[in-house]
């Protein structure tokens, strides 16, 4: 696969050089992420920053740029001509995109790029390539979850087939949440891989309107959307990017996921995912549609609403109840069709042999009796 083709999700790309602001400048680049006001990140930030938890970032590679190396960890190279830790090498400046969105801190106190979860860990995963042209997103994802990345964010396409299945199947197995890309029609009509398998939080994008954004493809696995249009990111050497894709709402979603794990941190994965979906803003018709799932992302309901648990396994680590809940609201599931909710199901109400079977013994008892009294009475009168 070609590395054009796994980076795809973003488009409409503006690279932006932006020199540092004076104390009495507002940063241009802070004002210019409007999707920050829009998701309420200063009421969220209150409440968490993320701390404590792990973004695995299975792209490009990251560059230790400004806004995000306090966060930068060491990862790996599933391809060749990195460094070995995922930290060289971003020709395409992908996944240092969507490391700034995830979790940068800016500089200088207010200036830069603030990320959704900026307290964060970033673990850099290079599985794409100028040099190596071979797939290494699926093993990219397998080492993640192995590293027991919290969140393995996938803002990139990959090989379809045996090997990404058994690499979702690990992350499952290592409670790690895979966020994925659901991608872009100017690339493709149907859903990209891995965000089409089941157990993976399949993500589209939004306009500042909040309705899905003409680009991002539609299906029966899309999970939620997020803002990602006209958004403004890192890149490479310091600079600054805009642009509009999928992969930039999947960032977003995958900050997000930081700050619910980070807040409640006994959550399963599929119950993280539960969380964003069931407290998501309905922006189509009623329930879960084929555009944007279960909603719009909204991080302040995320972090604060009381959500039933998935089940009653799970309903030890999960939030209290909510009284909606409680009075026979259903819940959403979580990521894909592989979560639901426990209902209690009624027997068949149809079925009238147990009252057939009841009237007729009754009638054999009485009749039994009745024979009995006459055969008494006759031995009485002889």
């Amino acid at each position: 696969m070609r590395l054009k083709d796994k980076l795809a999700f973003s488009c409409a790309s503006i690279i932006i050089a932006v020199a540092p602001s004076s104390p009495a400048q507002a940063d241009q680049v802070r004002s210019a992420q409007w999707f920050a006001g829009y998701l309420k990140l200063n009421q969220a930030h209150q409440i968490t920053k993320g701390n404590g938890v792990t973004v695995a970032v299975v792209d490009s590679g990251v560059t230790p740029h400004i806004d995000i190396a306090r966060n930068l960890r060491r990862g790996t190279d599933t391809v060749s001509g990195g460094d070995g830790f995922g930290q060289k090498d971003d020709s395409e400046g992908h996944g240092t995109k969507m490391a700034g969105l995830i979790a940068g801190h800016g500089h200088n106190g207010s200036d830069g790029v603030l990320g959704i979860a900026p307290e964060a860990s970033l673990i850099p995963v290079k599985g794409a390539g100028r040099i190596d042209e071979s797939d290494g997103i699926t093993p990219g994802i397998k080492w993640a979850a192995e590293a027991s990345a919290d969140i393995i964010n996938v803002s990139v396409t990959a090989s379809r087939g045996r090997p990404l299945t058994e690499a979702i199947s690990a992350a499952a197995s290592a409670d790690s949440l895979v966020v994925a890309a659901v991608g872009n029609k100017s690339e493709n009509s149907r859903l990209a891989y891995p965000a089409a398998i089941a157990e993976v939080l399949a993500v589209g994008a939004t306009g500042r309107d909040g309705q899905r954004a003409d680009f991002s493809i539609t299906g029966s696995a899309v999970d939620i959307c997020a803002p990602g249009v006209e958004i403004v990111t890192t890149f490479q050497t310091n600079k600054y990017y805009q642009g509009n894709g999928t992969s930039e709402a999947t960032a977003v979603v995958s900050g997000a996921a930081a700050l619910v794990r980070a807040k409640f941190p006994t959550l399963s994965a599929q119950e993280v995912a539960h969380r964003l979906t069931s407290t998501a803003d309905d922006n189509g018709p009623p329930g879960r549609d084929e555009q944007c799932g279960f909603g719009v992302l909204n991080i302040v309901k995320a972090l604060t609403a009381d959500v039933p648990p998935l089940s009653p396994a799970g309903a030890s680590a999960s939030a209290v109840p909510t009284a909606a809940a409680s009075a026979g609201v259903s819940a959403s599931p979580g990521a894909g069709a592989g979560a639901s909710t426990d209902v209690d199901t009624p027997e068949p109400a149809g079925s009238s042999l147990p009252l057939v079977a009841g009237i007729v013994a009754g009638v054999v008892a009485v009749g039994a009796l009745l024979a009995f009294m006459i055969r008494r009475r006759r031995r009485v009168t002889s």
